[in-house]
């Protein structure tokens, strides 16, 4: 099925758009939030979780900010192996300060591997997509939004999706 046939199926999902550093940069850079409470948190991860279930897509959707979680959701078709590789990518952006996905590139770009090079337990840092970093201005890095169950590049994607969507309707 193509993205045409459903058109709930953006072409942002499309696997052969996988964007590049400088995108991944460019989305850091965008997706930047004036502050983040409690409720901004819920309001995000239930965005998140919509999405997820539009596309019945076996998720696992998790946001924590300065070491407490705000929100987990576990959908149907999702597993505990969901939360472990949540907690590896989480870890990869609290140390990054980088979305998981675009640490794993910038190795890929270097002609390397996250795992080759950084040296790091691979069973408690995974650079693979999925985890995205809550930054807020003129504070920086404070949390991370993951979801975990499908490819990288698709969990990725939904996180950037779903933080796009909840800055554009608040305004930002």
């Amino acid at each position: 099925m193509t993205p045409h046939q459903h058109p709930e199926v953006t072409p942002k999902f499309h696997p052969e758009l996988t964007p590049g550093v400088e995108e991944l940069e460019a989305q850091e850079r965008r997706l930047v939030f004036r502050q983040f409470t409690h409720d901004d948190a819920w309001a995000l991860g239930s965005l998140m979780v919509e999405l997820a279930r539009e596309r019945q897509a076996p998720v696992a959707i998790d946001i924590h900010r300065a070491g407490q979680q705000l929100f987990h959701a576990a959908l149907p078709g999702s597993t505990p192996d969901n939360d472990a590789w949540i907690a590896r990518k989480r870890r990869v952006v609290e140390r990054y300060g980088s979305a998981s996905y675009l640490v794993g590139a910038r190795h890929r770009a270097k002609g390397t591997t996250f795992e080759e090079s950084s040296r790091l337990d691979p069973d408690t840092y995974a650079a693979h997509g999925g985890s995205f970093p809550i930054t807020v201005e003129g504070v920086g890095v404070i949390g991370a939004v993951t979801v975990s169950g499908l490819p990288q590049l698709q969990d990725h994607r939904l996180v950037v999706e779903a933080l796009e969507r909840f800055l554009n309707d608040q305004g930002y």
